[in-house]
């Protein structure tokens, strides 16, 4: 069984990494979260073992991309952290994670949460996500996106971005943010890039307030994807 482990502690890698392969897993330990987003996106993996708060990439927006890129075959993840207030928990939770362990880890308690996270994915096969808004359909199992029953053609990138604010929706969303989860890069490229691209989705998509909603640009800032209030 193969595990993908974020972790930028080298002491708590080390020690996790010998306590998994001593029970029998083979893992890929990583220190940065763009990197193990991108190997988790190229290479299957059973299950994944991340730290919520490394440098680059953080393991919240890791899931949130591997949830874009990976919706029908996405493999459980488990998250490991200092955090520990029942606001973390539920967020992460909340957020699409299997389960979530406090450190310091003990040896016993991560293997049977990996053990258990493993066994209930057996045989399940990943349920598609399916949003219905009206006129307006987005189906993040088949990565499709439909206005009034016929498909949208869309680029790679601008179904990525259309999906990562369509899970969204209401939340103010930073450029640097939606360049690290969307392109996979550090947020030290030119932000025009995602300015282009929200540009293409509120035309191709009709994200206007006569159809119903707003891609709100937040000077300074980034995006906020929002619905009318008096739409159904």
């Amino acid at each position: 069984m193969r595990v993908a482990f974020l972790e930028d502690e080298p002491d708590v890698a080390a020690t996790v990494c010998r306590w998994l392969r001593e029970a029998g897993y083979q893992v890929e330990s990583f220190s940065s979260g763009v990197e193990c987003a991108r190997a988790v996106e190229s290479r299957r993996f059973d299950v994944c073992l991340l730290d919520w708060m490394v440098p680059d990439l953080s393991g919240l927006e890791v899931l949130a991309r591997l949830q874009i890129k990976l919706r029908h075959a996405m493999p459980p993840v488990v998250f490991s952290t200092g955090r520990d207030s029942e606001e973390d928990v539920v967020g992460v939770l909340t957020a699409g994670a299997d389960d979530y362990l406090v450190k310091p880890l003990s040896r016993p308690m991560l293997l049977a949460r990996l053990q258990a996270v493993t066994r209930r994915q057996k045989g399940v096969a990943g349920a598609s996500l399916r949003q219905d808004f009206g006129r307006l359909t987005v189906d993040h199992g088949r990565r499709q996106l439909a206005l009034d029953g016929r498909l949208i053609a869309l680029t790679e990138r601008e179904t990525d971005l259309a999906l990562y604010l369509f899970q969204n929706i209401g939340r103010a969303l930073s450029r640097e943010r939606l360049i690290q989860v969307v392109w996979s890069l550090m947020p030290d490229i030119n932000t025009r890039t995602v300015d282009v691209h929200v540009s293409n989705l509120r035309r191709k998509l009709e994200l206007t307030p006569e159809s119903g909603w707003r891609l709100v640009s937040i000077y300074g800032h980034g995006y906020r994807l929002e619905r009318e209030r008096n739409s159904s």
